[in-house]
């Protein structure tokens, strides 16, 4: 069976695919999800020029002032020679400082320009909008049993990942 699809070249028929199968997957689910999370949070993001990774890395330096790179390497879960990008990226905006800590001057403390905190308090706003348009559906109770879930399949990983 084939259907036409708006916006598909003219012409352009398209096999109907069912995913009923997958749709009884958490996983499967949580992924399609999120792909509609991240597209719209790009969105909400583009115009205080940040990606995911960049807003992400300056809500956890605002947070956490004094946070060294490797702790922020950590909390991304990512490669520390992934994170000087980041840091290079967010430092030349003047978003943030980077400063060595004086008891390791191997290690570099990050903290948050006032012109950081000013894009941080706007983006934290439009994505703040975001999220709450695409979880409209949703009550507050509901929200918070979802992010409970996700929490514990957090900690199964951590938990395995320790045996």
């Amino acid at each position: 069976m084939t259907k036409t699809v708006p916006n598909a070249a003219p012409g352009t028929e398209v096999l109907n695919v069912s995913d009923h199968t997958l749709r009884g997957l958490l996983g499967y689910n949580i992924k399609r999800a999120f792909n509609v999370m991240q597209s719209d949070l790009n969105r909400a993001l583009k115009p205080h020029d940040l990606r995911m990774i960049t807003f992400t890395a300056l809500v956890l330096i605002v947070d956490n002032p004094g946070l060294r790179q490797s702790q922020l390497a950590d909390a991304l879960a990512i490669e520390r020679p992934n994170l000087v990008v980041i840091i290079d990226e967010l430092e030349a905006r003047e978003l943030i400082t980077r400063d060595r800590v004086p008891t390791d001057r191997r290690a570099y403390s990050l903290q948050v320009t006032l012109a950081g905190r000013q894009v941080y308090n706007a983006a934290l706003r439009d994505v703040q909008a975001h999220e709450a348009c695409l979880l409209s559906g949703l009550g507050a109770a509901d929200r918070a049993r979802v992010i409970a879930a996700m929490q514990v399949i957090e900690q199964v990983r951590d938990r395995r990942a320790t045996t």
